[in-house]
């Protein structure tokens, strides 16, 4: 039926002749590619995001007059203060829009991205088989709820079933299958390009030379002068554990017996910093002046600066070169991805979303310092690995719908050697 109706738009025979040619059906809040998103599903799965918020299926906001709503809040209000004004019911109707409308969006969101996903993996030729997504289920249920009981719980708590359940976990499982075909191979490293990066960032590859300090921090110069007196002066009074628990008012170091290992130059206050690699090792040396009060030290060991070599270097290079690559093809695929299942998106009027082909366009909006735009989560449905939100985690209920696709793909370069 559906090949012969589409037989028939593609001679663009007169809508008024024709119903279905395109449009969502009577049933549905949406179609992706066709298929429909029927309104009985879309409930269902409000339902569950209303639970994962701590609401019950009566609270759900009801559009458009949103009447139990407003009722319901208004029970809840309290009285207002003295000279405040009073709440309008058309400030709680609002209230209810908003969190209709935000239920609504997580709900079609997650909805959408199912079907993008099967598309996508259709598209693909991926294929998985049920046992696959029969043993990644019963590994995170056993992870996550070692009694039955728990999980039964689990499911009334959230409002899903089963089936649910299942089904979400298949997505997760094709979506690591889709990331896994499109990065394949994508990450070949040559040696020129592992050179060029050492040769570019060597100082990533450094440590610079460190000092391992014992400290006394005091408050008052004469403090740290009874203090320098007693470590020069030696013996058990004398000793620097004894001395910094005595005097110390640096709680870390303290604890510590006076220890502060590994410094590098820059990391302490600058007057502190300049003494510390201006002193030869075994000297106590001190009071010195800062901001945080005055210190005497001693420099107990010097570890000199060094540089890896590129050979050193080389496999976490590869690594990291390896993993922006495949995350480079990633970002495109998700961009062509997005763009690809939103113009085969089309959405009832009232339910429409920035997911849908025949959304309106958003307004404009000032982009934050840093250049993210409000909202910057990845696409919707986009494969990217994560367990679905609504696989069994334990604890409360997480079945909510999230609108965030499954992550779980590259995320960047591993980070950067430490200095």
């Amino acid at each position: 039926m559906r090949k012969f109706v589409g037989v028939l738009c593609a001679f663009a025979i007169p809508a008024a002749l024709v119903a279905g040619c395109g449009g969502v059906p009577g049933n549905a809040v949406a179609t992706v590619d066709g298929e429909a998103i029927e309104k009985t599903t879309f409930d269902h799965w409000l339902m569950v995001a209303a639970k994962s918020g701590g609401q019950q299926a009566a609270q759900i906001p009801k559009p458009p007059e949103f009447t139990a709503c407003v009722a319901n809040k208004r029970k809840t209000l309290p009285k207002p203060a003295k000279g405040q004004p009073k709440v309008t019911d058309k400030q709680l109707k609002e209230q209810c829009t908003q969190e209709y409308n935000a239920l609504r969006d997580q709900v079609l969101q997650l909805l959408i991205s199912f079907e993008w996903i099967e598309g996508e993996a259709n598209e693909l030729g991926v294929k998985i088989k049920d046992e696959e997504v029969k043993k990644q289920f019963e590994t995170t249920k056993k992870a996550s709820f070692p009694k039955a009981a728990d999980f039964d719980k689990f499911l009334k708590d959230s409002g899903q079933t089963l089936e649910d359940i299942m089904l979400r976990v298949r997505l997760d499982v094709l979506s690591n299958k889709i990331r896994e075909k499109v990065t394949k191979g994508k990450d070949a490293v040559s040696d020129a390009e592992i050179k060029k990066y050492y040769d570019e960032n060597k100082a990533r590859f450094a440590q610079p030379e460190r000092r391992d300090l014992l400290v006394v921090l005091t408050k008052t110069k004469a403090k740290a002068d009874q203090a320098k007196a007693l470590l020069d002066k030696g013996g058990k009074a004398g000793k620097w554990s004894t001395v910094a628990k005595k005097f110390s008012i640096d709680q870390a170091s303290k604890a510590q017996g006076g220890k502060l290992l590994a410094v590098a130059k820059g990391q302490q206050e600058k007057a502190l910093d300049d003494a510390v690699f201006k002193a030869g090792e075994k000297k106590i040396t001190g009071p010195v002046k800062t901001q945080f009060g005055f210190y005497v030290f001693q420099v107990t060991k010097i570890t000199a600066a060094s540089q890896q070599t590129l050979e050193q270097s080389k496999q976490t290079i590869k690594q990291l070169l390896a993993s922006q690559k495949q995350q480079k093809s990633l970002d495109k695929f998700v961009k062509d991805f997005r763009d690809k299942w939103k113009e085969k998106t089309e959405c009832r009027e009232g339910f429409q979303t920035q997911d849908c082909g025949n959304a309106p366009k958003p307004k404009a909006t000032a982009t934050p310092p840093g250049g993210v735009a409000p909202g910057g989560a990845p696409p919707t449905g986009a494969p990217q690995g994560a367990p679905p939100t609504g696989a069994p985690q334990g604890g409360p209920p997480t079945g909510a719908p999230q609108g965030a696709p499954p992550a779980g793909a590259p995320q960047g370069a591993p980070p950067a050697p430490e200095e």
